[in-house]
């Protein structure tokens, strides 16, 4: 049996069944649905069927100094890194490591979403939401696996990271 990757502190990752529980006991709204493992937007096109609402990609990205962001964006929103790490005020961006991903967030890759901030413990990560995701009546994201789905109201997604210290940036793109 082998034992399963801590965070840097290290404490376990938060699961997905343990997530949605959390969001229950919070009184949080939301709506989650099971599918088969995605990995890229165009699978998630392909399975989520007909869920109204805003739909998301994030990115997990570093700077050379170490920093860390996550970044949620529309689905299908194209975006420079240069440009993009100019507006976080990140300077020059890359991906961070699977390694840091399970380290910071507790994820594995497939499975970023905004809710992951609540495994950052130390505050490593700084989030900021797509203003455009936050326009939306809903908002679909992952509960910390790429098997489901969950939708909620940006102002419940908003609330909820603020409750647990995590209040997002909005990134306003063209």
């Amino acid at each position: 049996m082998t034992t399963p990757p801590l965070l840097a502190d290290g404490s376990a990752p938060l699961s997905s069944d343990a997530l949605l529980a959390r969001l229950d006991a919070d009184g949080v709204a939301h709506r989650t649905v099971d599918h088969a493992p995605v990995h890229t937007v165009e699978e998630a096109r392909a399975l989520r069927g007909d869920l109204p609402g805003v739909h998301t990609k994030n990115l997990f990205l570093k700077n050379k100094k170490g920093r860390m962001w996550l970044v949620t964006l529309l689905a299908d929103r194209s975006v420079d890194l240069r440009d993009l790490g100019a507006r976080i005020g990140a300077g020059r961006v890359s991906f961070a490591s699977e390694r840091r991903l399970m380290e910071y967030l507790g994820l594995r890759p497939g499975s970023v979403t905004p809710f992951a901030v609540v495994n950052d413990h130390g505050h490593a990560v700084q989030l900021w939401i797509d203003g455009a995701v936050l326009a939306g009546p809903d908002v679909w994201v992952h509960p910390l696996t790429n098997t489901r789905t969950t939708g909620l109201t940006p102002d419940a997604l908003v609330g909820w990271l603020t409750s647990i210290g995590h209040a997002p940036e909005r990134l306003d793109l063209p």
